[in-house]
């Protein structure tokens, strides 16, 4: 009960950082490419300086943040990460603890967006927008649960069996991200994150809608519990230590 509680309130924490964090990922990169004369830099209509600055600035969130979620004790700040970690039968979540800590992952992604909005100067908003719909429904929930399968099993495969350098490890998962992102651009954002999507669709006022639970939340969790299931078929767990000694 006690470790429960304490993992909630780290994913709270983290949570919140992270949604203030990643949230000006689009202004930095803008700021950075213009001090360096790289905003119009392309190949073909293909702006790849942006690609790896923004790249490189995930690469660095994410080493700091995993400094942090492990000083927090192994928090999260994606519900579909916990949930495909326990499907994959890795990792010490109970559904006692996820249902604490999910909610929490909530809190602190609404509270993150709403610091974002209040102190985020006026001329600087466009850069700063959540997850959105941008097809039909139907198709914006696949793409979603598409999505969300493609970087589960690219994160399970990345950390279980992926390079041992930590380096390179968060390396392939900034690649990964910025590739599905640019992806899944043109359908619903993308979120891969029910947590951090729900934080903009509260600010939008369509967090109780159908379509937002529907698109990411219900797909989500589908397409990162199928890749988990998958990750564990592919690779499978040893067996326990005890009918190892029996044979």
């Amino acid at each position: 009960m006690v470790s429960a509680v304490k993992a909630a309130i780290g994913d709270l924490v983290l949570t919140f950082l992270w949604v203030v964090f990643s949230s000006m990922l689009g202004l930095a990169t803008d700021v950075i490419t213009k001090a360096l004369d790289l905003h119009n830099v392309s190949y073909n209509g293909f702006h790849y300086a942006d690609v790896i600055v923004i790249t490189s600035l995930i690469f660095i969130l994410v080493t700091i943040f995993t400094s942090i979620a492990n000083a927090l004790g192994g928090a999260s700040f994606n519900p579909t990460g916990n949930a495909s970690l326990y499907a994959a039968g890795v990792g010490d979540d109970t559904l006692f603890s996820m249902a604490l800590r999910f909610p929490a992952q909530v809190l602190g992604s609404v509270g993150g967006v709403l610091v974002v909005m209040e102190y985020m100067p006026e001329e600087y908003r466009h850069f700063i927008a959540g997850p959105s719909l941008r097809v039909s429904l139907h198709t914006g929930a696949l793409a979603e649960g598409v999505l969300t399968f493609v970087i589960t099993f690219a994160v399970l495969l990345i950390m279980i069996k992926g390079p041992r350098s930590g380096t390179a490890k968060t390396l392939l998962l900034a690649i990964s991200t910025v590739v599905l992102i640019t992806v899944g651009a043109s359908y619903t954002g993308p979120a891969m994150n029910p947590a951090f999507a729900f934080g903009w669709a509260y600010v939008e006022k369509w967090h109780d809608k159908w379509d937002h639970f529907y698109v990411y939340w219900i797909c989500p969790f589908i397409g990162s519990i199928l890749a988990a299931w998958l990750f564990r078929i592919v690779f499978p767990p040893p067996p326990p230590a005890e009918k190892q000694k029996k044979a």
